[in-house]
């Protein structure tokens, strides 16, 4: 493993920020670690960065634990939000910065600039003033000047954060197939699992200073680890059931659930996908409260009598008003009953 974390713990206070927090990420992995505010991911980026001592446990890159190894010293890129660009330098001395710290000659630096730009999609701007570029130019360059000194592992704090969501969208697929032409080994922090799922070859969900999940996207999305993972990859439709055989019975009523189901008191969770529209005189009775164009599809907020509302997508040429009555059933393949 090129990274491991091992039982890593930082305080502030009494309060565990990192909570014995055991981790690896493989030479060539892109790790994308989510999480709501507050749940650990920023500081576990600082702390592997250096810029956050531990209070316990270890940090080993390449096998070598880095207590007492400043920041610089440890072969790791940094990118954030921010960008932190130099108003002062044009592109070309923001990106040479690291090279020229590092003692590289001026002419190889130039190449490497020059290379780098390439790389990034702005070849030729190396004399463009910082403040003169757009924000997705900003970022390109923060990008390049991270990658120059060839770091062992590359860290992005939320490095999508500040851009608006077309721009994001574009260019997290190009982060996507960059790192992949490269081999790079990534660790990024983000709290938008779109950009985590669309960049990641894992993704670990975080929890009050612990990790309450890692696996492939697919993985996470498909079967998320309890309700607090489900909810937080927006999933509404999390309640309390009691599971037998292949029913489970619900507040909304008897459920289908998959065969092998986990038996007994359980949290279920049904999918968007997964609640079937009908007539009203069919299955449960519900109320459409709201319904929002999402582009590819219409959701549906439904609300049946004593019962929570329901979560629904559907599409949009067969989506009922506002104020109508309609009929659900439950499609078992988008039912997953959680650990």
């Amino acid at each position: 493993m090129l990274l491991e974390l091992e039982r890593a713990t930082v305080r502030f206070g009494g309060h565990a920020a990192l909570d014995e927090v055991d981790l690896a990420v493989a030479e060539h992995e892109v790790v994308c670690v989510l999480g709501p505010s507050g749940s650990g991911k920023s500081t576990l980026l600082r702390a592997v960065a250096g810029l956050q001592p531990l209070d316990g446990g270890r940090v080993r890159l390449d096998g070598r634990d880095q207590a007492g190894m400043p920041a610089h010293q440890r072969e790791i890129g940094l990118m954030f939000q921010d960008h932190q660009l130099f108003p002062q330098r044009d592109v070309a001395g923001n990106v040479a910065f690291g090279l020229r710290m590092r003692g590289m000659p001026k002419g190889r630096r130039g190449d490497r600039v020059r290379e780098l730009l390439e790389l990034v999609g702005l070849p030729g701007a190396g004399g463009r003033a910082v403040a003169a570029l757009s924000g997705g130019e900003q970022q390109r360059v923060a990008l390049a000047r991270a990658l120059a000194p060839r770091p062992r592992l590359l860290m992005l704090d939320e490095p999508l954060g500040q851009l608006d969501r077309s721009l994001r969208e574009r260019l997290v697929g190009e982060l996507r197939e960059l790192f992949g032409r490269l081999g790079t080994t990534v660790l990024a922090v983000t709290h938008d699992q779109g950009e985590a799922f669309a960049l990641a070859d894992r993704v670990v969900v975080m929890r009050d200073g612990r990790i309450a999940q890692s696996g492939t996207p697919l993985e996470v999305w498909q079967r998320p680890a309890d309700a607090f993972v489900a909810r937080f990859l927006g999933f509404d439709n999390v309640v309390a059931a009691t599971v037998t055989g292949e029913a489970a019975v619900t507040p909304w009523g008897k459920v289908p659930v998959p065969a092998g189901s986990g038996q007994g008191a359980r949290t279920l969770l049904v999918r968007p996908a997964g609640v079937r529209l009908a007539g009203a005189d069919e299955g449960l009775r519900c109320t459409v409260a709201a319904r929002t164009f999402r582009g590819t599809h219409v959701a549906l907020r439904l609300r049946p009598e004593d019962a929570p509302t329901l979560e629904a997508a559907c599409a949009l040429r067969d989506a009922p008003g506002v104020g109508d009555a309609v009929g659900v059933s439950f499609d078992p393949a988008e039912i997953v009953v959680l650990d």
